[in-house]
């Protein structure tokens, strides 16, 4: 069977396009080779970001139907063209000619095996001199997949291969958001984190036929993967970091709280004794922001539900957190005002022997009232998502 022009049909192969008028023609010739060669009922859709050039001309001139996204970004394009799809699988590549349509057998057998989505691994199945610069190569597409396969635990070893396969319905119901070069990413930590079958299979990066420079900005584009990464993980961006703060923060307390310190002739005192409570406070201040972000995202479902998140709000309500909050109220308080009472008579006031109880006084007050309001504001939240 050849390219499809009914309602329906098995395969549909998406392109974004913004001025690729050198190499369109070439991609949708092999995209249609392969289907006729194959057998595949399937169709070709080009969905052009605002091109200034005659893509669109020599793209519907080739065959292909195309569609126009007004919004402008990749990821705009890309989704623009999956909601025109009309298979039940797409198999997405770029229109620079930088990935072979001739060679999408195995990403349509692996969707035929019931995966959700399969990405090419350009590393596994080679990537031809002068294809990726160096610094994508070996620094920063490495960086960015090892970062998200230890935040997802994800399978992945390539994120950015821009060749992929998946089930159009599975992909939808992601409800997928971003509109830039983020979109590869988003793909497939949302996939991850529902449970999706993803596989990968080894794919070919050729030099791709524009005599143009690359759409693509390295540094602009590589911090917005890294930001979706942080953003999409408040484990990563908020809790673990502030865990270590208050851990931190914590042990330098109880190792100061005798008297100083002293290590390689350099002596800690007071100081640092303040600066450790200050370490706890922002740490359990981010605790509470991973917290918050989590709550938030499952709400609105950026983030599907987690279990363990619902057994521990099963347990943890509003009277619970303000019983703990108002503890260390008392407790503080308890503190200053003994030391109030005994420092006149003890020495001047705030004398680094005295100054250590006041520390923890202050310390324990501005964690129970971060505490009581922290609970108040998960209860709102709470109030939105019962």
């Amino acid at each position: 069977m050849s390219e499809t022009r009914g309602e329906t049909c098995e395969l549909s192969i998406v392109m974004p396009c913004l001025n690729e008028a050198e190499t369109i023609a070439t991609c949708v010739r092999k995209a249609r080779q392969f289907l006729q060669q194959n057998g595949v009922d399937g169709e070709i859709i080009v969905a052009d970001n605002g091109s200034t050039d005659s893509s669109r001309a020599i793209a519907a001139a080739m065959g292909a139907r195309v569609v126009v996204a007004e919004k402008r970004g990749y990821g705009s394009a890309l989704m623009q063209g999956i909601a025109a799809a009309r298979g039940r699988y797409v198999i997405m590549g770029d229109a620079d000619d930088s990935y072979d349509f001739l060679a999408l057998r195995p990403f349509l057998d692996k969707l035929r095996a019931g995966y959700d989505l399969v990405l090419g691994n350009r590393f596994a199945g080679g990537i031809r001199p002068g294809a990726m610069p160096f610094l994508h190569r070996h620094i920063g597409n490495p960086l960015l997949s090892g970062l998200a396969r230890l935040m997802f635990r994800s399978p992945i070893h390539d994120f950015h291969c821009g060749l992929r396969g998946f089930r159009k319905e599975a992909i939808l119901r992601l409800d997928l958001r971003t509109t830039g070069m983020e979109f590869a990413t988003e793909m497939i930590v949302k996939a991850t984190l529902h449970g999706m079958r993803v596989a990968e299979v080894p794919t070919t990066l050729y030099c791709d036929g524009r005599s143009r420079r690359s759409h693509l900005r390295p540094w602009r584009d590589g911090w917005r993967h890294l930001r979706f990464l942080l953003l999409y993980s408040p484990r990563w961006l908020f809790l673990y970091p502030g865990s270590a703060l208050m851990l931190l923060g914590t042990a330098f307390i109880l190792w100061l709280l005798p008297g100083p310190r002293t290590i390689g002739g350099m002596t800690l005192d007071t100081r640092a004794f303040i600066y450790a409570a200050a370490a706890i406070i922002i740490g359990f201040q981010a605790i509470n922001f991973a917290v918050f972000a989590k709550f938030f995202a499952i709400s609105v479902g950026l983030l599907p539900k987690d279990s363990g998140f619902d057994r521990v709000f099963r347990f943890f309500n509003l009277e619970l957190g303000l019983a703990a909050g108002a503890t260390l109220l008392v407790f503080g308080l308890g503190i200053l005002m003994y030391q109030a009472l005994v420092t006149p008579a003890a020495g001047p006031p705030l004398s680094p022997p005295s100054l250590r109880p006041v520390v923890i006084g202050v310390l324990s007050l501005t964690l129970g009232l971060q505490t009581i309001l922290s609970s108040f504001f998960l209860s709102i939240l709470g109030l939105s998502r019962r």
